[in-house]
């Protein structure tokens, strides 16, 4: 029995001894302080119905051993893709991914059966593991794929099979693992390259100059501010994210609770997905509109003391200039600015970290700015800087805590500024 038989026959996927459900499947993985192949018969003690190995030997027929278990997940999963045979979008970009994705599904939901990535599984494990939760019922599933090197997105692509692809943006993020802005355009491409080459769609941006370019060649449909399946104008001045959409159908506006004018082209992009799939335009709306982040990202909560925008879950230098501005603008007299270090960039950590403090300094945000991690620390910043989360949070419990400010909280996952929520 091959391994996506057995999937067939179980109740789900697992790679988790320690949470296994009732007859599904374990996939023995292997990790750096792991061996998976260690807690077969453990998981099967457990209540798995079968569990794939690619070490040892086993008389128990519910053991199928192959050659290497991260490949059979991947190859079970590509199965199971063509199993369901239903529309897949996958999506990807330095930006604005889960928000996207979110969104999408928003929309999507108004009239079709719809699965989304959930968390964060959007890597070469995740991406298999998010294909084999699809309901069987499904009718339509977005697939988020991530990447900090080349050739990934081409993996993940070859995974999912996507039948439009989107890509949000090429920014400053994981430039150590991609080699620079250029090697990120590459290596986010590489989803074109598997559309082009499989003769598949993309949606696209018509505004964005590197998007048309290396989008050329494939099937596309895309939104822009003068031409597209839709185009968009921003509805007003306000700090939340406010657009008007324009489609043969008519036009409407909508008034989302995003924060930032940057997520005007989320927006966008949703309607745009919206109409290609004929989800009626007033649903659209509804959808949009009724959408509220969470997760840590570009999520507004209220404290006790303060309103605090929690943007901790990921940074880079382009979303950080972008909620810097956003910011900034609306928050000019109570506004609080927290930033951590921003992570993955390499040989240009350093000038990215510095370019950052310029353009606070021409903000003339001197005095409204926190930066935490040891990366800020070796800028020539001359407003408070800290160590690390940790340290800012001893020091507000000796000096006390900002009160009645609007606070901005950006940074890394790994700099947990979200820990200081509970102080503010």
């Amino acid at each position: 029995m091959v391994p996506f038989e057995a999937f067939l026959m179980s109740s789900g996927v697992t790679t988790d001894s320690r949470n296994i459900p009732a007859d599904s499947i374990f996939f023995a993985l292997k990790g750096e302080r792991f061996n998976g192949n260690q807690y077969a018969i453990k998981a099967l003690e457990s209540g798995a119905k079968f569990a794939v190995v690619d070490e040892g030997s086993y008389q128990d027929t519910r053991i199928i051993k192959v050659s290497n278990v991260l490949e059979s997940l991947q190859e079970c999963a590509r199965s199971y893709r063509r199993y369901l045979g239903i529309p897949i979008i996958g999506l990807t970009g330095s930006n604005g991914k889960t928000t996207n994705k979110e969104l999408f599904h928003a929309v999507l939901s108004k009239k079709y059966r719809t699965f989304a990535t959930k968390g964060n599984f959007n890597n070469h494990i995740g991406v298999p593991l998010s294909l084999l939760n699809i309901p069987r019922n499904s009718e339509i599933a977005i697939i988020e794929m991530g990447a900090n090197h080349q050739k990934e997105i081409s993996l993940l692509s070859s995974i999912c099979e996507p039948n439009v692809g989107y890509i949000t943006n090429f920014g400053k993020a994981h430039l150590e693992g991609f080699g620079g802005i250029d090697g990120v355009i590459r290596g986010k491409s590489e989803l074109y390259d598997y559309l082009r080459a499989t003769n598949q769609t993309a949606m696209v941006s018509f505004d964005d100059v590197i998007q048309m370019e290396n989008s050329k060649g494939i099937h596309h449909f895309g939104f822009g501010q003068t031409t597209g399946l839709i185009t968009w104008a921003p509805a007003s001045s306000s700090e939340f994210a406010q657009v008007n959409i324009f489609s043969e159908q008519g036009s409407y506006s909508i008034q989302s609770l995003l924060s930032g004018s940057f997520n005007e082209q989320n927006i966008a992009a949703a309607a745009c997905i919206g109409h290609h799939y004929n989800v009626a335009s007033n649903h659209i709306k509804e959808a949009i509109e009724s959408y509220v982040p969470q997760m840590n990202r570009v999520e507004w909560r209220a404290t006790k003391s303060n309103k605090v925008l929690l943007d901790a879950y990921n940074a880079n230098p382009t979303s950080m200039k972008l909620s810097i501005d956003s910011f900034s603008k609306w928050h000019k007299k109570d506004g609080l600015l927290i930033l951590g270090d921003m992570f993955e960039l390499g040989e240009e950590s350093a000038f990215e970290h510095q370019s950052i403090v310029n353009h606070l300094n021409s903000l003339d945000l001197q005095n409204q700015s926190i930066l935490i991690g040891r990366h800020f620390n070796t800028t020539n910043w001359v407003g408070p800087k800290f160590e690390s989360t940790e340290k800012l949070a001893d020091y507000w419990k000796e000096k006390g805590a900002p009160t009645d400010a609007s606070i901005l909280l950006k940074g890394s996952r790994g700099i947990a500024l979200e820990t200081l929520m509970n102080l503010l």
